[in-house]
């Protein structure tokens, strides 16, 4: 098998022009705000629903539709669109922010995109954040939106196939809980695994460690504060259950792996990209130049690329199972 990874993707005259401005932007914007470490999470939360974040506030899908399931940590609501045709099955979506920020009504444009694509309904899971709940809480209550949706959800909601995907602490989330269902319960349900800017190793692979003080979504203090705060009560990030890299792989389903070349956790990508084709699981890298963290959250024309790939990737997976 060759897995032949392009070193053109990574030259600085692959970056286009709107890219480019797209990061100045960025940076110059997240520049001029506090930092968001002098602010309780329960504040940065707030600002980042009145438009204060480095991300676009998302329009919110009138498609949408709130179910409530219970795991063992209390009520867990899943925000449930629904594609435009024919339901084939559901994508089982878990959002980014660190495990301390974000929502599952941060992107509706996004996953209304995928589902519509793909023909897989989305279910974005509403998890409890640190720190003020910390591990294992949100990982939990990951686990039991997917427990539900094998034994219930998917026959309510309609379809026979499943996926499981999200973006940066929610691609960690998502092979958290596909190693949980296979090793805790003997389940391995998805037909594929849509990762996007994913971090998988807390301990910090290189790229993380080394990439410094520059704010383009996020920086090294950045991801050492999310590590410090969703490890509030502890935790070794040697453990597959927090540093999925470390993991055994075997059984996992067919993934694709969609990274920026500008992202601090892009060795978590091209890592993780490896370790999952070594372990006999099908795996696809998509590079993108120049792309920041989770750029698909973007409206630019990479991000339209982008996400037309993720859906079109969930489409023939679950057509060719």
């Amino acid at each position: 098998m060759t897995f032949k990874l392009d070193h053109a993707a990574f030259a600085a005259e692959a970056v286009a022009p709107e890219t480019q401005d797209l990061n100045l932007d960025i940076s110059y914007k997240l520049s001029r705000l506090p930092d968001q470490w002098s602010f309780t999470p329960a504040l940065v939360r707030e600002r980042r629903r009145a438009g204060f974040g480095p991300f676009p506030l998302a329009r919110k899908s009138d498609r949408a539709e709130t179910i409530q399931i219970f795991g063992s940590h209390g009520p867990i609501d899943l925000r449930l669109i629904r594609p435009a045709g024919p339901i084939a099955g559901v994508y089982l979506h878990i959002h980014g922010g660190g495990w301390t920020l974000g929502a599952s009504d941060y992107q509706d444009p996004m996953l209304e995109a995928i589902a519509d694509a793909s023909g897989l309904a989305a279910l974005s899971v509403e998890y409890r954040l640190a720190p003020e709940n910390p591990y294992p809480k949100g990982p939990d209550d990951c686990e039991a939106a997917a427990l539900w949706l094998i034994r219930e959800g998917l026959a309510r909601i309609g379809g026979t196939k499943l996926a499981i995907g999200g973006e940066s602490a929610g691609a960690h989330l998502s092979v958290v809980t596909c190693l949980r269902l296979r090793d805790k319960h003997g389940l391995t349900p998805f037909s594929a695994a849509n990762l996007i800017s994913g971090c998988f190793d807390l301990g910090l692979t290189p790229s993380a460690r080394h990439w410094g003080y520059e704010k383009l979504v996020l920086n090294t203090r950045d991801i050492e504060m999310f590590v410090r705060h969703f490890l509030l009560h502890g935790g070794d990030t040697r453990d597959p259950d927090i540093s999925p890299i470390q993991a055994d792989l075997t059984g996992m389903p067919p993934a694709l792996f969609s990274t920026g070349t500008r992202d601090p956790v892009l060795d978590d990508s091209l890592l993780m990209a490896m370790r999952w084709v070594s372990a006999g699981s099908p795996a696809e890298l998509a590079v993108y130049p120049g792309g920041c963290h989770v750029f698909q959250l973007f409206d630019f024309p990479m991000a339209h690329r982008s996400i037309d790939r993720c859906g079109a990737f969930l489409k023939a997976a679950i057509e060719t199972e």
